[in-house]
C-alpha cells in the first residue's frame, strides 16, 4: 500500500462530496421550470430568458444566524433564509426570480449537514417559483471551525412590475408595513451576544416567557414577501417596496423615497412581537438602536395610493400576512421619522 499523501490526508474527502452531490440532485431537479435547458451536474447553468426583458440579479449570505445553526445542529431553514431574503432583495426592484444558485464552503464536508441545509433551498425556490439551477460546494480543510460553514446564494430574475422601479411617489401616500415572520437575518452578533453571552443562555434552552426555545426562535425562516404580494403588485396597486434589512426601518425606507420625500413611520400602529420585547428589556438599548439593528416586526414597507391602501390591506391580509397602516409620505428631504417609540 502506497504511503503517499492523498487529498484525504489533506482534509478533503472526495468519497464524501460524491455522497453529498447523490443526495441532492433530486432536490435541485425538483426545481426545475420549463426555461432550465441543463442537468444537474454541468459545469454551468443554462436558462432560456425572454428576449426583450430586464434581469435583475443579486447576492446575499445568511450572516451570523449560521452560528446559532450550528449551536442547535438544525440546518433546514438557513436555506430558505437565504433564497427569501435574495428574492425579497429584487423583488423591490419590481422581479419575479428565475433562478437560484448557492454556494456552500466547510472545513470538512458532511452530506447530512449539505443535504440539510439543499433541503431548505429548494423548498424556498419551489415556493418562490424559481428553479435551483446549481452551485458550489467547496471543502477547505482548517479554513472553517469544525463543524461550521458558509452560504451565499445569487439571484436572477425577471422585470414583472415595472411601477416599482419608476418609484413615482408623492406627499399622502401611505406606508404599509408587513409583518415579519421574527428576526428574519440581520441583527444576530447583537442578538447573540445578548441572549447566549449577556443571559447565559443554550440553543435549546426556553425562550424567556415563551414555550419555544432559544433556537425555535432564532431560526424562524426569512419570510418571502412574493406570494404575500403578488395580487397588489399584478393589480399596479403598489408604488414603490423597502425591504426591511440590515439598518432597520430608517436604513431601508430612506433607500426608495427619493430626495424630496420624507417618511413618517408612526411605530405604534403595530404589535411588537414578543421576540423584540425581551431583546428591548434585556439589552436595555434605546429605541433608536433598535429600529437600527432590527426590523422590529416588519420585514417589508409598501408605499401606496391612499385611496388604495384599504385594499392592499386587505389583499395582504387575505394571503396570511398580518399588515397595517404604519405611516405616509410628506414634504422633506429623504430622511426617514420614527414617532411614537
Amino acid at each position: 500500500m502506497s504511503d503517499g499523501l492523498t487529498y484525504r490526508d489533506a482534509g478533503v474527502n472526495l468519497e464524501a462530496a460524491r455522497a453529498a452531490k447523490a443526495r441532492i440532485s433530486g432536490l435541485v431537479r425538483g426545481t426545475r421550470t420549463k426555461a432550465v435547458s441543463s442537468d444537474f451536474g454541468s459545469f454551468g447553468g443554462r436558462f432560456r430568458a425572454t428576449p426583450g426583458r430586464e434581469l435583475v440579479a443579486s447576492a446575499d449570505g445568511v450572516g451570523t444566524k449560521l452560528k446559532v445553526a450550528f449551536m442547535a445542529d438544525r440546518h433546514d431553514t438557513v436555506g430558505a433564509d437565504l433564497v427569501n431574503h435574495c428574492v425579497n432583495d429584487i423583488l423591490v426592484e419590481g422581479a419575479r426570480p428565475l433562478i437560484f444558485m448557492d454556494y456552500v464552503a466547510c472545513g470538512v464536508l458532511d452530506p447530512d449537514t449539505v443535504t440539510s441545509v439543499v433541503t431548505g433551498l429548494a423548498a424556498a425556490c419551489r415556493a418562490n417559483g424559481c428553479a435551483l439551477l446549481g452551485g458550489e460546494t467547496a471543502e477547505m480543510p482548517d479554513f472553517y471551525a469544525p463543524g461550521e460553514y458558509d452560504l451565499a446564494g445569487f439571484v436572477v430574475g425577471e422585470i414583472a412590475y415595472p411601477e416599482l422601479s419608476r418609484r413615482d411617489l408623492e406627499a399622502g401616500n401611505r406606508l404599509i408595513g408587513l409583518a415579519s415572520s421574527g428576526i428574519h437575518t440581520n441583527g444576530y452578533s447583537f442578538a447573540r451576544a445578548l441572549f447566549f453571552d449577556r443571559l447565559g443562555l443554550g440553543a435549546h434552552d426556553a425562550f424567556p416567557e415563551s414555550g419555544d426555545s432559544v433556537s425555535d426562535v432564532l431560526l424562524r425562516p426569512h419570510r418571502s414577501y412574493l406570494p404575500v404580494l403578488e395580487r397588489s403588485l399584478a393589480g399596479g396597486r403598489v408604488r414603490a417596496l423597502a425591504h426591511i434589512t440590515g439598518g432597520g426601518i430608517p436604513g431601508n425606507v430612506d433607500r426608495v423615497i427619493g430626495g424630496s420625500l420624507d417618511a413618517v413611520v408612526r411605530t405604534d400602529r403595530w404589535p411588537r412581537p414578543h421576540e423584540f420585547d425581551v431583546i428591548a428589556r434585556e439589552s436595555g438599548a434605546d429605541e433608536a438602536e433598535l429600529f437600527s439593528t432590527f426590523n422590529m416586526g416588519v420585514g417589508m414597507v409598501a408605499v401606496v395610493r391612499e385611496a388604495e391602501a384599504g385594499r392592499v390591506l386587505d389583499e395582504i391580509r387575505d394571503s396570511g400576512c398580518e399588515a397595517f397602516i404604519c405611516g405616509e409620505l410628506v414634504a422633506g428631504s429623504g430622511r426617514v421619522h420614527l414617532e411614537g417609540s
